[in-house]
């Protein structure tokens, strides 16, 4: 239950992100603020990273041929590729549709995309549980979202659905990636610390390059701050905690938790509109949550005791 304790409370932190943007108010485009958070959290993990380097595990290969094939710099890039598309999809979505749809959209695909590639390059089929558990979950999310029933999604356009699904693919792919640094023997830390920390090195150069002024500014400074720190560093340290000792498909399912939080958050503190219908829903999802979580915990941990 370690594992499945610390994805739940990595995902209360994501939930924080969509609304922490929009109490900001800051002006800035979403490539910049993802840039920023990014810089600062991932510099963070990287320095993690480096602090625990000398307790690190020598890297074994991994019994899966794909990761066993690959340099581990080039699974690095892959993941920071990932972690780098992440950041200006997600706020995208989010400010195109609203914080509600664009979370529940971005996160709402990220399950299916990680159930796919997990399948084709780590050869693990999703369990028949990870699937009704996520087939209840996704439920809950369109029924939240409003795309059914007249809710509060009535108003969504398709180039914020396409933004929010790139950041659900994005999404799966660095988390697969974490997963495959850690069949190599990497540390969580070092595993989470590499990856955002090769990103943060990028992000650098693109933070400078759209117009950073609005860190200068109190709102803008604390939102950075806050993205960085609690939604990266804090956030990323649990979901590798909990990475190491589930299944990646699970983790990314765990992790709806993320817009059951930001709906909640929405409803709350931005007064978005909740339809009866998605209240409804906001039951089912967390129900689906609950049928992963509590009968999986012990397959989950016989399944890490027997992985490289």
């Amino acid at each position: 239950m370690s594992g499945v304790l610390a994805v739940l409370l990595a995902a209360l932190c994501f939930a924080t992100t969509g609304t922490a943007q929009a109490l900001a108010g800051v002006d800035a485009s979403a490539l910049s603020v993802g840039a920023a958070r990014i810089l600062i959290g991932g510099g963070i993990l990287g320095a993690i990273a480096l602090a625990t380097r000398p307790r690190m595990p020598r890297i074994a290969p991994s019994m899966h041929a794909a990761a066993g094939r690959a340099p581990a710099w080039v699974v690095v890039v892959v993941g920071a590729i990932g972690v780098l598309a992440y950041q200006p999809t997600f706020f995208a979505g989010t400010r195109l549709n609203g914080v509600t749809v664009g979370t529940v959209i971005a996160l709402g695909s990220a399950p299916i995309v990680t159930g796919i590639l997990d399948a084709l390059i780590r050869r693990r089929m999703p369990s028949l549980r990870w699937g009704v558990a996520t087939a209840i979950a996704l439920a809950g999310m369109i029924l939240v979202s409003g795309l059914v029933g007249g809710g509060s999604a009535s108003h969504i356009g398709p180039l914020g659905i396409l933004a929010s699904l790139a950041a659900g693919a994005s999404y799966a792919l660095y988390a697969l990636v974490g997963k495959l640094l850690l069949d190599r023997g990497w540390s969580f830390q070092a595993a989470m610390g590499t990856v955002f920390g090769v990103a943060a090195i990028v992000s650098l150069p693109i933070l400078l390059a759209t117009s950073p002024s609005w860190l200068l500014t109190p709102a803008g400074l604390t939102l950075a701050l806050w993205l960085g720190i609690v939604t990266t560093a804090v956030a990323y340290l649990l979901f590798g905690w909990g990475l190491r000792r589930l299944a990646p498909t699970t983790v990314a399912t765990l992790t709806l938790a993320e817009p059951l939080g930001a709906t909640l958050l929405g409803v709350g503190v931005l007064h978005e509109q909740l339809s009866g219908v998605s209240a409804i829903g906001l039951l089912v999802l967390a129900a689906g949550l609950v049928v992963l979580a509590l009968p999986t915990a012990r397959k989950e941990k016989a399944d890490v005791a027997s992985s490289p």
